[in-house]
């Protein structure tokens, strides 16, 4: 059964806007004191003459996340998780003014991901346009209203493509790891099992929705180049069950870079130990990245691959 979201309210743009985000940022500044590096208006209230949801979108940069919850609760602002995107921290704000507030590491690729579609929406008006046209059409169709993936209504869900395009334009080309959340992720997901891993049927669909395995999926710009399927296990430990690149952008250190993003995001959720069953022709990769032998220890008893090398990192 789905369920959906009460309303979603657009309103034409509020001149107001840039106002309320110099007070709100005023109050966030101060609060996050040495820890804070900038503080930047993001997201449709951002772009003069956008229709949007009357809550203030704000990204801060800090030079330690987990530090400024505290600071950032004691003024009014309550911690919502990362919504689907691995080492953002999210805030809300609810009152005479709304507020989204995105925490950021310094050097996370979604601080120039927001700042670039912010920049041009504002430069390029005819992609306004389109945006608001886009919004208006969505709200016309109440299966919009239905949420889903991480409890988003399908209205944010199908501006991605728009989104993504966007992205495109403005030259993003980043490298930045996603939960699977959008249909893209998710149907890449998919062929990447197909083609690697299971290529006549694929017995784990299952885990796309249980709650101890997590799929994510990794971008360069707005190409999706590389997957992952994780598991959690007791005792804070982490199995990785695929990681793989697509061959034709191997070679680049992608695959270094997608598992060192895995590493950092688990160890700031509490993971002790992240464990693998290696092939030997990846072997070299995993022992170049840390990794050593260590017993998989599978606590649900599934059967090892006979060729399999168990390994495992302390994180």
């Amino acid at each position: 059964m789905s369920t959906q979201t009460k309303k979603i309210n657009v309103i034409p743009y509020n001149p107001a806007w840039p106002k309320l985000f110099e007070e709100e940022a005023s109050k966030i500044k101060e609060a996050l004191g040495d820890n804070g590096i900038a503080i930047y208006h993001i997201g449709s209230t951002a772009v003069p003459g956008l229709s949007a949801k009357p809550k203030i979108d704000i990204l801060a940069v800090v030079k330690d996340p987990q530090k400024a919850t505290k600071n950032l609760e004691a003024i009014g602002l309550k911690y919502a998780g990362e919504w689907s995107i691995p080492l953002q921290y999210g805030f809300k704000k609810r009152g005479d003014v709304n507020v989204n507030l995105h925490v950021y590491e310094e050097g996370h690729p979604d601080i120039e991901l927001n700042l670039l579609f912010r920049n041009y929406l504002r430069e390029h008006p005819k992609d306004r346009e389109k945006y608001t046209h886009l919004k208006e059409n969505l709200l016309k169709d109440e299966s919009s209203l239905n949420k889903r993936n991480f409890d988003f209504a399908e209205y944010t869900i199908r501006k991605n493509a728009f989104i993504s395009k966007i992205l495109e334009k403005a030259g993003f080309n980043k490298v930045r790891m996603m939960i699977c959340l959008h249909d893209a992720e998710w149907e890449a997901a998919k062929k990447f099992r197909q083609k690697y891993y299971h290529p006549l049927s694929d017995p784990y669909t299952w885990t796309f929705n249980h709650p101890d395995h997590t799929h994510l999926v990794l971008y360069k710009g707005t190409k999706i180049v590389g997957y992952a399927h994780l598991q959690r296990w007791p005792k804070d430990r982490v199995v990785l069950r695929i990681l793989v690149i697509d061959k034709p952008f191997r070679h680049q250190g992608l695959g270094g870079q997608f598992l060192a993003l895995i590493e950092k995001w688990l160890k700031a959720h509490g993971t002790k130990s992240l464990h693998t069953e290696s092939s030997s022709e990846m072997c070299s990769f995993y022992k170049e990245n840390g990794y050593k032998e260590m017993p998989f220890n599978d606590p649900e008893n599934y059967e090892s691959h006979p060729q399999g090398i168990a390994m495992g990192k302390i994180l």
